[in-house]
């Protein structure tokens, strides 16, 4: 697609539903995916399979995870009938970071080099199978993500034929009316949340927020809030200079 396609899209798309979204996304691509990240994405999970019950669910499998998104993954699978494709960091780099960085070494330097390799390379191996992606990004996550698109083309990763194009059906959506769905139509949901887990990552870098704190500052909290991104949504990063 072309530049003046995406705007067109985004423009139409406007106060389009989400799962009307997810619908044209499965209509134009072949072969798509939707991220589900063990939080309250799973939305993006029951419009997708109400659509069409073989779609394709990936995660990552950071190794880090609580104990309570290993036994949610599981309780999705098992609540939808659906086979999620887990993604795993690969072991050699895995094992050369840790021995050479230790379990902990983000604390001190940053969690990127940490992320890259048990998030991103394990993502770019799924993506690079895939001519689009569905996400569940949202403007009112973090200030990285307040001029998120419904549909991009994403320039950080390649897809099966090169080019990739992202979707981000919720968006628009506050985290009231992802909350008001779950209620609505009884979709399973993180136990964490009910613990004041707002945005669930990795269990070393994922904290409670407290009372009016944004729902992203639990994730990496002794960096600045502009970085707050693993690297799969690395056009969100807002610039210093």
């Amino acid at each position: 697609m072309a530049p003046t396609d995406f705007e067109a899209l985004n423009t139409g798309f406007a106060e389009s539903r989400p799962k009307d979204i997810i619908r044209h996304a499965f209509e134009q691509h072949s072969t798509i995916g939707v991220s589900f990240s063990g939080a309250e994405d799973v939305i993006l999970v029951d419009m997708a399979v109400k659509l069409n019950p073989n779609a394709d669910i990936f995660t990552l499998d950071t190794g880090r995870l609580h104990p309570e998104t290993y036994r949610f993954i599981e309780e999705v699978s098992k609540h939808y009938g659906i086979r999620i494709d887990v993604r795993t960091p690969e072991q050699a780099s895995l094992q050369s970071f840790v021995k050479e960085k230790g379990l902990y070494s983000f604390f001190e330097d940053g969690h990127q080099e940490c992320c890259g390799i048990r998030k991103i390379t394990p993502l770019r191996q799924k993506l690079s199978t895939l001519d689009a992606w569905i996400t569940g990004q949202r403007k009112d996550q973090s200030p990285t993500r307040s001029d998120v698109n419904i549909v991009e083309a994403d320039t950080t990763f390649k897809g099966l034929s090169g080019n990739l194009t992202k979707y981000n059906p919720l968006a628009n959506w506050t985290s009231s009316q992802v909350w008001e769905y779950i209620r609505l139509f009884d979709v399973p949901f993180n136990k964490l949340h009910e613990q004041g887990f707002t945005s669930i990552g990795c269990e070393p870098c994922t904290r409670p927020v407290l009372p009016n704190q944004h729902e992203r500052e639990g994730r990496w909290w002794w960096e600045e809030a502009t970085h707050k991104e693993c690297g799969l949504h690395a056009g969100n990063i807002i610039s210093k200079g």
